[in-house]
């Protein structure tokens, strides 16, 4: 029986691909798992409650595009963080973000532009999904490098107007994972200046910026706002999965033009798979709610101090300014994992998983990624292993 062809390049994804590679040695201590963003502090307490008083709603169908009260919620937030003031028109509930992501190619990338195959930009290294999202509709990935380099951020106007011009959606994501980089204000308003030329949507996965050091990540919205940016160009996503440390709750929420988010809307109505009502009510509270977020950043906080003197002879070692990734340099990922493992039992990722060769090499390669998402002293026990190991 004959099968697609346009996923049958794909490499094998991140953590399955690392159960090969570690699983078949015996760890050299008590098994340690920082390889994955999975966030392990307390969500909040009036969690279940909220579930409990609301399970009779486990019984009716939910509201696909989100309940008034949650987009209403959504709305406050970012009016809030990011001083800009949104109509429900604008909001879309998500059923976590990694769906929102892979969907708005599917809603709002053209079958061509300018008479050839549109392409979709992409950071390279990049969550996979973004890659998934553009060979499902046809289109053309453009990975571009985030290096140190580059300041971890991909410099897309380097690129040949003649690509440019090609372009239909863009990805960025900020804070970036795996490096933790924050684009500035004066990033995103090249990049929307950029976009404006070429005429391309901006497709912005925030789902870290509630993870900072210092000043809070500027957002692609209120930027799209201070300079009069045409909405249609902007999709901004977010989420409760870090900022709540609700990953299993797979809540998010698009924000965008009324267009753009119109079409997202219409799709999912077919093809979704709306957040249950009891859930939304969790979401509703969690959006509304800053005391939680405050506290969640404290304990990190403290994790990024001590990961700063931990690490500080590191050769290499920078600093994240958001998120919750370490991206240290090695000279080989894959190596240094599985020595590591096989030394002491931390578990790390590889950079290279995260990446892809484009023919001048796997930008990832040289790197691990390191998740802090273990408690206070996990982490200081990890981070101590792998600095010993590797350093």
């Amino acid at each position: 029986m004959q099968v697609p062809e346009r996923f049958s390049d794909l490499p094998p994804y991140a953590f399955p691909r690392l159960r090969a590679l570690l699983d078949v040695h015996p760890p050299g201590g008590d098994p340690l798992a920082m390889s994955i963003g999975e966030p392990k502090h307390a969500f909040p307490a009036w969690v279940p409650e909220v579930i409990a008083a609301h399970a009779l709603d486990f019984g009716r169908y939910p509201v696909n595009e989100g309940a008034p009260e949650l987009l209403d919620a959504i709305r406050g937030w970012v009016a809030r963080r990011y001083g800009v003031d949104l109509g429900p028109e604008r909001l879309l509930a998500l059923n976590g973000t990694r769906e929102g992501l892979y969907a708005v190619a599917h809603a709002l990338c053209p079958e061509s532009k300018r008479g050839r195959p549109p392409v979709v930009l992409l950071p390279n290294p990049f969550y996979q999904v973004y890659a998934v999202a553009a060979l499902a509709v046809g289109a053309e990935p453009v990975l571009v490098p985030a290096t140190e380099a580059t300041g971890f951020l991909p410099d897309y106007a380097a690129l040949p107007a003649d690509v440019l011009d090609r372009v239909a959606l863009c990805y960025l994501c900020s804070p970036s994972n795996p490096q933790g980089a924050v684009a500035d204000a004066g990033y995103w308003a090249d990049l929307l200046a950029l976009a404006e030329r070429h005429d391309f949507r901006v497709v912005a996965d925030e789902c870290y910026a509630e993870i900072y050091r210092g000043t809070p990540p500027p957002g692609v919205l209120e930027v799209a706002a201070a300079q009069g940016a045409d909405p249609e160009r902007v999709l901004a996503f977010h989420s409760l999965s870090k900022r709540s440390n609700l990953p299993g709750l797979r809540s998010g929420f698009v924000a965008g033009g009324p267009d753009a988010i119109a079409r997202m809307r219409q799709l999912r109505n077919y093809a979704g798979a709306p957040l249950p009502m009891p859930l939304q009510k969790v979401a509703e509270r969690a959006w509304s709610d800053e005391d939680h977020v405050v506290e969640n950043r404290r304990l990190y906080d403290a994790k990024f101090a001590l990961a700063d003197r931990l690490l500080a002879d590191v050769p290499g070692y920078i600093p994240p300014q958001a998120g919750f990734f370490l991206w240290l340099p090695v000279p080989d990922g894959e190596a240094a994992a599985l020595k590591l493992w096989r030394d002491t039992g931390v578990r790390v990722l590889p950079g290279a998983y995260l990446g892809r060769d484009t023919g001048d090499g796997n930008p990832g390669a040289g790197y691990i990624r390191v998740a802090l998402v273990a408690p206070y002293d996990q982490t200081e026990a990890g981070l101590t292993a792998l600095r010993d190991c590797l350093y």
